[in-house]
């Protein structure tokens, strides 16, 4: 059962204006850290600025694994980023893959959804893009785009979703699903077992909200929010680690957030921008 300090309000105070994360006792080492999770997918070549987070989130292609293992022989854990729904422009891989794009994917410019029931994707994630992240030294992947389950709903997608997460589960690293909410609940609805296919979720937007017709941000509609509670609730009692990444700079929702992570043992980390540096 996981234990969950409850925040002193100076600790509080010091924290609430950007980000915060849930405050745990870690056994592994003695080093304390004053955030304990961070995701940071845009900084490319200072892991040193994010010294102050036990746990972070890091595009590991953007490292060499002398930098990672550094940096995790100081304590800290590392997940790596990996986009097996879509296929950025910007990846020295995508002309090979571009024939793969089913179509463009929306506020996203430099992105395309890609066709992952197609065994040559499936191939290259398993046999390549798995292996090459693993060899940078890193504890876990944080998993990106499964949602092109949510627009193309077919048996060949999950199939071929699931025959990727079964990769990631049986390296022994952690697999934390980013959303994805569709698939899981249909690869379980149809006999799997979560723990085939992750280990943790993070959710995006729980509570706040993304305005992309001007980048400002809000409080998540009611409705959304109700879903995504109960989507990572659901999980959470099944043994799944839950992680909740959010936007905004409202300190009063920021307040509210941290009552509910700190209550139901949740990890968080609040940004101020969607590009996450």
């Amino acid at each position: 059962m996981k234990k969950v300090i409850v925040l002193l309000a100076a600790v509080l105070a010091s924290f609430l204006l950007l980000t915060a994360c849930k405050i745990n006792t870690d056994k592994s080492d003695n080093k304390s850290f004053k955030y304990q999770y961070g995701v940071f997918l845009s900084v490319e070549d200072d892991l040193d600025s994010l010294n102050s987070y036990k746990t972070v989130v890091i595009d590991a292609q953007n490292f060499r694994a002398v930098e990672i293992n550094k940096f995790r022989d100081e304590g800290h854990k590392v997940f790596s980023y990996i986009n097996i729904g879509s296929l950025e422009n910007f990846r020295d891989y995508y002309d090979e893959y571009a024939d793969l794009a089913l179509e463009a994917y929306e506020h996203w410019e430099e992105e395309v959804w890609i066709d992952v029931s197609d065994v040559k994707w499936q191939q290259f994630v398993v046999n390549e893009l798995i292996p090459s992240l693993i060899e940078k030294g890193i504890d876990g992947f944080f998993v990106d785009n499964c949602d092109v389950y949510y627009n193309y709903t077919t048996p060949e997608i999950m199939n071929g979703l699931t025959v990727m997460m079964n990769a990631m589960v049986d390296t022994g690293l952690e697999v934390i699903i980013n959303g994805g909410d569709c698939y899981l609940d249909a690869y379980c609805a149809a006999g799997g077992s979560w723990d085939d296919v992750i280990t943790g979720i993070n959710q995006e937007t729980v509570f706040s909200k993304i305005n992309w017709e001007d980048d400002s941000f809000g409080r998540a509609d009611a409705e959304d929010h109700l879903y995504f509670k109960d989507y990572i609730e659901r999980y959470d009692a099944l043994g799944a680690d839950i992680y909740l990444l959010e936007y905004t700079t409202d300190e009063k929702l920021i307040k509210e957030i941290n009552r509910y992570c700190v209550q139901k043992g949740f990890y968080y980390y609040i940004s101020d921008s969607i590009e996450l540096v």
